[in-house]
């Protein structure tokens, strides 16, 4: 095989085997989490805030952006304590916004 056949080869490869790995989260474990609003630190969101430019995982800006979620289990997000009396919110936050 040719370097490039072989590079293309391990690439999908590659390719299948993410896509495989993300499809793993199987519909009754995903029933069993929420979206929580709040506690995610800088980076570590699993998806989608309203700040201009993030648009999903890994995308928040500062710890525990309001607009930002974390799958959480569900009946844990409300009760859960942050640092500066915050706490967690299934609907999202006008607190700690990324500044403009």
């Amino acid at each position: 095989m040719t370097t490039h056949v072989k590079t293309a080869a391990f690439a999908a490869a590659v390719t299948a085997a993410l896509a495989l790995s993300a499809s793993n989260t199987t519909p009754a474990k995903a029933a069993d989490m929420e979206k929580c609003y709040g506690v995610a630190l800088a980076g570590q969101n699993d998806c989608k805030t309203s700040a201009a430019g993030a648009t999903c995982a890994g995308s928040s800006k500062v710890d525990y952006q309001g607009d930002a979620f974390k799958a959480v289990p569900k009946g844990t997000c409300t009760t859960m304590e942050l640092p500066g009396n915050r706490m967690g919110s299934l609907e999202p936050l006008d607190r700690d916004l990324p500044a403009s």
